[in-house]
């Protein structure tokens, strides 16, 4: 489960996808939102070394900065384990093992 904390908006990188995404109406209309009544979803990133990937929200960070916020409500996801990704993708699991025996039997 993901608990919403404050990052600096500094160490929040905006991958060059994205970057090009942001609506100036629907910025304003989050800033003005974020005045009367504040932020009330968190945006999403990631870990990437230091700093902090955007994974979503961009419209919300956009609205933060231009209200001059120094921190960012964001919930941080973490980085799927091998283990966890052989949890989530049995056909994957089942390919390894298939492809494990027919190379012992090949041997």
């Amino acid at each position: 489960m993901l608990k919403a904390e404050r990052f600096e908006i500094a160490r929040i990188s905006v991958p060059a996808k994205h970057r090009g995404r942001v609506n100036p109406d629907v910025v304003r209309e989050i800033a003005e939102s974020i005045l009367e009544i504040g932020q009330q979803t968190p945006i999403l990133v990631r870990p990437d070394g230091e700093r902090l990937v955007l994974v979503e929200g961009l419209q919300r960070l956009e609205a933060c900065k231009a209200l001059g916020e120094k921190t960012i409500v964001a919930n941080l996801a973490q980085a799927r384990t091998q283990s966890d990704t052989r949890l989530f993708e049995p056909e994957a699991a089942a390919f390894r093992l298939k492809t494990e025996r027919l190379r012992r039997k090949g041997s």
